[in-house]
């Protein structure tokens, strides 16, 4: 018999849980001064994806809760001052002393200062955990510059800051509340990171993720500082997860079939006795449909991890699968010929075309390190392929309409591998696809050594001279390619050889295409390294070439040989000096720097010029942009320009009376504003008030005044005001004075100032450059800046070229659409 689950939301209290997660739940195994001298041995490594590990850490606690029927919802915060929130409702960790601690701290510092200090090490606080190694809060304290942790408990309010892993103040109560869960700010420590950035899309992609595994979680991020915000909730799960993979296919059978079981796994004790112990108890869920595409697509997780390496939940589904269908076609399939036989189907033919998701819940999951990257129990092996075959076997025979489709597409499926086989050995046998020796038109490097070997595909004759010119001709090759080559997402195999730039392309690389006949081994360069202009047709070609690496050489992008190109788009000149400037953002950069040269501000007796006048431009310019972002949010800037003059911060909010000052003397700058009802935040113990005038608000309240927002403006003002003091201010250009009333007018002065004389040129195509400036911009591995390919999420990056490059024009006008507005720099 086959389990079956209610469907329905998650639950947000549980009274055995709530009743068993105490001090007592949280065992430690101590030891954390290692994780600072050597954090790549629990995150992986120090750059974006050790940085992004830290947040993964957070939620993936979260998502414990929300496992164990605790928590319904989990918001991610991106702060503008870099630092990142994870808060959620769950039980809130237990604020008492830990019972087994001999310094008597609480329970919240022993998690967060203790190495393998968890809930997660026995089976009663957590039935069913991903964060099974107990480093995760401990991890993101120790590599943070600070973190701060509020926990709602008990009907109270718990705060404590800690700096790079180090308690500053104790655990302290600061107000009261009716509501419960945890909440984690921390700003990655820049002496750690190679990068201290968060990336917005990174994080929702694995919120996204998140939210379809666990059905009915709600799950929000939001940016600050671009004001983007997602919301993801997903009441059919894996279900809803296959068919959004498979929302631009066309299906073999309309509907998604799912199988969800719960058993306990059970094992002889020894060889020689019959006698079984219980194993574990696991969770399977599954959920599967087929396409009428070419490309295998599964996707598998244990206790939420993304398991990217696969594990035993998947070799046991692969081999399950296999076997139910060949069992289904020996048994039911009429054998019209020897190719209709089970025999003659392979594994691979019953995956072809498939989306399928596999999620496994168990109480002691082993992975291949912190990462977790594969799971590794050999007894979820056998317990998946039984579980599987027994629910496909029922399920073909009480749909054989539906089993029947996916077994004559699998059937179709082996036919067509038999005949591309064939066909492939008589053309390579003709000689229809060999070419010997190398395409004249690449202009080859001397060296033989793959390692130190690197080529330039390039976009036309043009670029191709200044580059054969421009280059190395020891390391570097030049190919020059001819227009925009084939749209590989649009054609076979076939029609891709006959392309004459396709056929110079592969054999100038060296590694054969196809099936059986690609091989990494014979790749002559291992820096394969696209460059092309900077204007639409280039970014086109771009993509062709992208698409045909992704689509026929993927082993290429996984093994780190393929590269974008780095010109500049701006040269920048004025007088005898010049510089390439890659970005806009690198542009605003010089633009402000050379704004500083025959500058000076008078500040009484002092003048002030140079790097002390640079930073100090940079700050206002700072400002400037943060204050525009904020009023874009609704909010009144003269208020929060006055708020910060009154120095409110959150003490000023405490205490009744100074309260009601700060709030009469914003009456005063404002007597026409329209002031709502006072009221008390217990949680935060701290009076609030709204001011609304000319329908833009202000919060005098704890949820602005503690805002990265309004910190970062107070921060970066009060030290503008304090180098600056009052206006007006008097600007020094050569022998020329001008005044300005404020820093924005200050300014707009000395940017004007800085662009006489300047000439910027904006770059288009490489071949606008001559040799010099090509090698030195753009060639010289010592100067260059190159974008390494790779795939983040393939099934993901699968959809983007589906949408982009294929036949559906629908697709394409849809997104072209729904993404107008973010498009930037339009060549037109």
């Amino acid at each position: 018999m086959i389990n079956s689950r209610v469907d329905g939301t998650i639950e947000t209290a549980n009274t055995t849980l709530e009743s068993e997660y105490t001090s007592e739940s949280i065992k430690m195994l101590k030891g954390l001064e290692a994780v600072r001298k050597r954090p790549a041995m629990y995150i992986g490594n120090t750059a974006i994806e050790g940085l992004h590990h830290l947040v993964y850490e957070l939620i993936d606690n979260s998502v414990d809760e929300a496992l164990n029927k605790c928590c319904s919802i989990i918001n991610v915060i991106i702060h503008l001052d870099g630092s990142c929130t994870v808060s959620d409702d769950g039980r809130g960790i237990p604020t008492e002393v830990h019972p087994d601690d001999e310094a008597g701290r609480s329970t919240v510092e022993v998690v967060l200062t203790e190495l393998h200090a968890g809930g997660k090490f026995h089976n009663e606080a957590y039935k069913v955990s991903g964060g099974l190694h107990g480093v995760g809060l401990s991890v993101v304290n120790a590599l943070s510059e600070w973190l701060e942790i509020e926990v709602k408990r008990d009907g109270k309010v718990f705060n404590q800051r800690y700096e790079r892993g180090i308690p500053i103040s104790e655990l302290k109560v600061t107000g009261k509340t009716k509501k419960r869960g945890t909440s984690v700010r921390f700003k990655p420590d820049g002496e750690i990171f190679e990068t201290i950035e968060f990336q917005f899309d990174i994080l929702s992609k694995r919120i996204r993720e998140l939210a379809y595994l666990n059905k009915g979680l709600k799950l929000t991020i939001d940016e600050e500082s671009t004001g983007k915000k997602f919301e993801f909730c997903y009441e059919g799960g894996i279900k809803s997860l296959v068919e959004h993979k498979n929302k631009n296919k066309i299906h073999v059978h309309p509907q998604v079939i799912t199988f969800y079981t719960k058993k306990k796994v059970e094992a002889q004790k020894t060889e020689s006795s019959n006698e079984k112990e219980l194993i574990d108890e696991v969770e399977l869920e599954i959920a599967f449909q087929y396409n009428e595409g070419y490309d295998e697509n599964i996707l598998t997780y244990a206790n939420n991890i993304n398991t990217k390496e696969g594990g035993t939940h998947l070799s046991g589904f692969k081999s399950a699968f296999t076997r139910a269908v060949k069992s289904y076609i020996s048994n039911n399939i009429k054998k019209d010929n020897k190719k209709d036989s089970d025999e003659y189907v392979t594994g691979e033919d019953a995956r072809e075309g498939l989306t399928a998701v596999i999620s496994v819940n168990l109480q002691k999951p082993q992975f291949e390190g912190q990462t977790k990257m594969k799971l590794g129990n050999s007894y979820i092996e056998g317990f998946v392929n039984s579980e599987t075959y027994a629910f496909l076997s029922e399920y073909f025979h009480e749909n054989p309409s539906v089993a029947r489709k996916i077994c004559e597409k699998i059937l179709r499926a082996a036919k067509a591998r038999e005949a591309a086989k064939k066909a492939k050995e008589l053309s390579y046998k003709q000689g229809s696809f060999e070419v010997t020796g190398l395409p004249g038109k690449l202009a080859d490097c001397s060296e033989r050594n793959p390692a130190k070997s690197e080529v330039f595909i390039v976009e036309g004759d043009s670029a191709g001279g200044s580059a054969k010119q421009g280059r190395d001709r020891k390391t570097q090759a030049i190919l020059p390619l001819r227009g925009k080559i084939l749209n590989v997402e649009k054609a076979a195999l076939e029609k891709l050889l006959r392309s004459g730039e396709i056929t110079t392309l592969i054999t100038a690389l060296g590694t054969g295409i196809g099936e059986n006949k690609f091989d990494i081994s014979k790749i002559r360069y291992h820096k394969i390294i696209i460059m092309t202009d900077a204007d639409v047709d280039g970014a086109h070609i771009r993509t062709l070439l992208l698409t045909f690496f992704f689509r026929q050489m993927p082993e290429l992008i996984e093994k780190g040989y393929l590269y974008i190109a780095q010109p500049p788009l701006f040269r920048v000149k004025k007088g005898k000096y010049e510089v390439y400037v890659k970005s806009d953002a690198e542009l605003q950069k010089i633009l402000l720097k050379m704004s500083t040269e025959d500058v000076s501000i008078n500040k009484g007796q002092e003048v002030m010029k140079g790097q002390s006048l640079y930073n100090l431009l940079k700050k206002i310019s700072d400002y400037i942009k943060m204050m525009v972002l904020i009023e874009k949010k609704g909010y009144h800037r003269g208020m929060i320009e006055r708020a910060i003059e009154l120095s409110i911060i959150r003490d000023t909010l405490k205490a009744k009376d100074t309260f009601e000052k700060a709030l009469s003397d914003m009456k005063v700058y404002f007597k026409d504003a329209i002031i709502g009802d006072i009221y008390f935040d217990e949680e935060h113990d701290s009076y609030g008030v709204e001011l609304i005038k000319d329908n833009l608000r202000f919060d005098l309240s704890n949820r602005f005044i503690v805002s990265s927002n309004y910190e970062e403006i107070y921060r970066l003002y009060k030290e503008i005001k304090k180098t600056l003091g009052e206006p007006p201010y008097f600007i020094t250009i050569k022998s020329e004075q001008k005044e300005a009333q404020d820093i924005s007018e200050l300014l707009s002065i000395i940017m004007e100032t800085s662009k006489k004389g300047l000439n910027i040129q904006r770059y288009k195509g490489l071949g606008e450059m001559n040799p010099e400036q090509l090698w030195e911009t753009t060639m010289d591995p010592e100067k260059r800046t190159l974008l390494k390919v790779s795939i983040e999420d393939y099934s993901l990056t699968e959809e983007v070229f589906e949408t982009l490059m294929s036949q559906e024009v629908e697709k394409r006008k849809d997104f072209i659409m729904r993404h107008s507005l973010e498009a930037r720099n339009i060549d037109i």
